[in-house]
Formats: C-alpha cells, sequence, structure tokens
C-alpha cells in the first residue's frame, strides 16, 4: 500500500490525527521498501522508531494497532512504567520481546491452521469415525473388509454433517501441558525439567468421554499440532517478530524531572530499554531474535515532564516525533459517527439482536459529543473514552428494559439525551463519580 492507501485505511477507524497518519504511512512504507533491497542494504537500513505525544484517549494505540493488523505481522503494547516494579513482580525489559514471538507463533500458527483447516478436519472426523466403527482386523475377509469400507464412509459422512454431535465418545487427549510462560529461556527449561520428574510431560494421555460435538473441539488443537510442520511454524514466526511493531505507551511516566532526576527505578528502566531499542540479541524458549528491526513506538501524555527529560541515549532512539491533537467537540461528534465500526453502529447491532430497531436524530449525537466535551473539560480529560461513558448513560434504561422494546424503533431525541444527562453534567461533583 502506498503511504495515502495507509492513511486511507486508517480513516476508516481513526478520525483526525493527519500528520500521526502521515508519519506512520511513510515508516511503514520505508518498511516494505527496504525488503526490496539487497541483503547488505537492508542490514544497515534501520526502522525510524516513532514517540507519539498527546492526551489519553487521542487514538495513539489504536493506530498502532490497526497498522499491525493491516500488515499482519505480531503487534504487542507494553506499559513502560510497570518495569518499575520489575523486582516486584519479577518481570524483565526482555519480557516485551518473548511476548511479541509468542504473539508470532499464534499469528502464524493460526495462518497455517487456515491452509490445512481441510486437511485437519478430515483427519478429525476420521479419528471420531473410528471410535464410533472400531476397525476390523486385517486377516478380515474381503467381503467384510469392502462392507466395513462402505460403513466407515456413511458414517463419515454422517459425522461431517453434524448428524452424530450428541453421540458420546471416549476419545484420548495430551495433558499436562507446560503452559506458556514469560520466564527467561534457562527458567523455562528448568521448569520443564521439574514437569517431566513429576510425570507431568506433554504425551501423557487421558481419556475422556464426550460428546462428538466436543471431540471435534477438543481434538483440533493436538490434530493440528501433528498435520502442521511446527519448524517452519517456528522459523516464519520468529523471522516475523524480528520485524514486528512494539508499542510502549506511558514512556512520560519514566522520564525523570527535577527533584525525581536521582530516581534510580526509572532510569534503570530507560538504560534497560536502551540495548532493546538500540538493537540486540534476545534468548526466547523458540530460539534468538534480533530486535534491530522491530519497529518501536513509544506513547506518553507527557503533562508533566517532556521527551527530552528521558535520558538523552534513548531520545536519540526515536528520530521521528509526532504531536496528537486533543479532541474538541466536532472530533467527538466525528468519532460517534464516521468510524468503519463506530461506538452508535456498535449499540444498534447490539440491540438488533433483540429485536430493537435504535436510531439517533443528528441533534441528538451532537448533543452527546458536547456532554462528553464538558465532561473532559470539568474533569479528568479521558478523550474518546468518555463518549462510552456518555452513550452508556444515556441507553442505560433501553438497555435494561430491551425486552419490552422488541419490534419497535426506538428514536433517541436531544430532549432525551438532556433528560439523562442535564443534572449530571451541571453538578461538578456527579460527573466527576457518574461520567
Amino acid at each position: 500500500m502506498t503511504p495515502r492507501e495507509i492513511v486511507k485505511y486508517l480513516d476508516e477507524y481513526i478520525v483526525g490525527q493527519k500528520q500521526a497518519k502521515k508519519i506512520i504511512a511513510i515508516a511503514l512504507r520505508n518498511r516494505h521498501r527496504r525488503m526490496q533491497l539487497p541483503p547488505e542494504w537492508q542490514e544497515d537500513i534501520l526502522p525510524k522508531n516513532i514517540m507519539m505525544i498527546g492526551p489519553t484517549g487521542v487514538g495513539k494505540t489504536e493506530i498502532a494497532r490497526r497498522m499491525a493488523k493491516m500488515l499482519k505481522v505480531p503487534f504487542i503494547k507494553v506499559e513502560a512504567s510497570k518495569y518499575t516494579e520489575v523486582g516486584f513482580v519479577g518481570r524483565d525489559v526482555e519480557s516485551m520481546i518473548r511476548d511479541l514471538v509468542n504473539n508470532s507463533i499464534n499469528l502464524v500458527k493460526q495462518e497455517f491452521e487456515e491452509k490445512a483447516r481441510e486437511e485437519i478436519e478430515e483427519k478429525i472426523i476420521e479419528e471420531i469415525t473410528h471410535k464410533l466403527i472400531p476397525p476390523i482386523p486385517k486377516t478380515a475377509p474381503a467381503q467384510r473388509q469392502e462392507e466395513y469400507k462402505k460403513s466407515f464412509e456413511k458414517m463419515k459422512e454422517k459425522v461431517r454433517k453434524g448428524e452424530m454431535d450428541d453421540r458420546k465418545i471416549t476419545i484420548e487427549i495430551e495433558k499436562g501441558v507446560v503452559e506458556e510462560t514469560n520466564l527467561p529461556p534457562e527458567l523455562n527449561h528448568a521448569q520443564e525439567n521439574l514437569s517431566k520428574i513429576f510425570g507431568m510431560f506433554i504425551g501423557r494421555k487421558e481419556k475422556k468421554e464426550v460428546t462428538v460435538a466436543e471431540a471435534k473441539e477438543l481434538l483440533r488443537r493436538q490434530t493440528a499440532d501433528k498435520v502442521l510442520n511446527q519448524e517452519e511454524i517456528k522459523r516464519e514466526a520468529l523471522k516475523r517478530a524480528e520485524n514486528g511493531i512494539i508499542f510502549i505507551d506511558e514512556i512520560d511516566k519514566i522520564a525523570t524531572t527535577g527533584n525525581q532526576r536521582q530516581d534510580p527505578s526509572k532510569e534503570g528502566v530507560q538504560r534497560d530499554l536502551l540495548p532493546i531499542v538500540e538493537g540486540s540479541t534476545v534468548n526466547t524458549k523458540y530460539g534468538y531474535v534480533k530486535t534491530d528491526h522491530i519497529l518501536f513506538i513509544a506513547a506518553g501524555a507527557f503533562h508533566i515532564s517532556k521527551p527530552n527529560d528521558l535520558i538523552p541515549e534513548l531520545q536519540g532512539r526515536f528520530p521521528l516525533r509526532v504531536e496528537l491533537d486533543s479532541l474538541d467537540e466536532e472530533a467527538l461528534y466525528k468519532i460517534l459517527v464516521t468510524p468503519k465500526h463506530s461506538l452508535i453502529k456498535q449499540y444498534q447491532k447490539l440491540l438488533e439482536v433483540e429485536g430493537v430497531d435504535l436510531q439517533f436524530t443528528e441533534e441528538a449525537l451532537r448533543k452527546i459529543a458536547h456532554y462528553a466535551f464538558v465532561a473532559n473539560e470539568k474533569t479528568e480529560d479521558i478523550g474518546a473514552r468518555r463518549l462510552h461513558t456518555v452513550v452508556e448513560k444515556v441507553l442505560e434504561d433501553i438497555n435494561f428494559d430491551a425486552d419490552q422494546y422488541k419490534g419497535q424503533k426506538v428514536e433517541i431525541t436531544p430532549q432525551y439525551v438532556e433528560e439523562r444527562l442535564e443534572e449530571i453534567i451541571e453538578s461538578e461533583e456527579t460527573t466527576k463519580y457518574i461520567l
């Protein structure tokens, strides 16, 4: 996609923030351009990391998330402030790379499963049919074998169509699978070894009596593991992780200002982040990952601190900076109606399930945007997230009594919005607690 096409795609989901979208689009296009170059050039062209500056709820995370979805690359969001408590919660900065790799493994596995879906389904149906009609000895007469083959194919068709879904069968499923953890690889190996000592290793079978419908779901995971090439998945996932996107939120919380200059935890986290962002090799459960070409997007409100309160080395690793605009009343109105899956459309779809035709007049939507803007001004500015609270309050009674409105058209008017919100907005204290 060209930068213009990327911006057009983002416009379907995010209102405004043209400058941020433009910078993101250029960064993405540069990644594509880099991939077309010879390997020696690819190695030297590093991604230009981005720092987004702006209050909460203006679309920083959404821009990054949509971008990752569009590219089908692994994406994770981490809060920089959690690493200041590393001594208490036992997580280290490298864990973000392990999270990214786990995300990448899941993403690639889903794609491979989708490609091999027919083969997986066929093997599951075959296994279930064998449970319903146990195989006969190979030494059986040819006629009996022929009859068995016909019965087997008929039963297979019934299982495929779901006609046998209520029948109970006994299946064997793998138990004691060591769960994914975010421990360093060395501790992961130790955990796996301990699991084996206690007899909880992968491969131990457990018999379970379930319906055919449940068996189809339970067998899907282990059948997929047998069908798919795990080594190929691992290779592809590591490759994608090395070109993934990491969104570091609340980076302003680890900036040191004035009397905090000597805060060891905040400055320590910045120094720990530095080698990851600069480019290093991290050991994960699935293999080594180079972080040189991961795109890092940092974001923060920077109300108290400023970007130049970060240590100079870290600042230098985020050469592209963009300031996102606060949301005015007009922007809040557009957020209600413009995006592909806007908040209003979401509520209409939800109530459609109950048989309620929910409609809003334009004046009512303007009123909702106005009240959300006023609430943001009176209390903490939480951006577009305020719309969720306001709309929920407006539709509270309709959501509760939806069954009574079945088959009816319900129109939300400006008067209706005023009735629900006027008193709350007038009192600053009430606004603070309710909206």
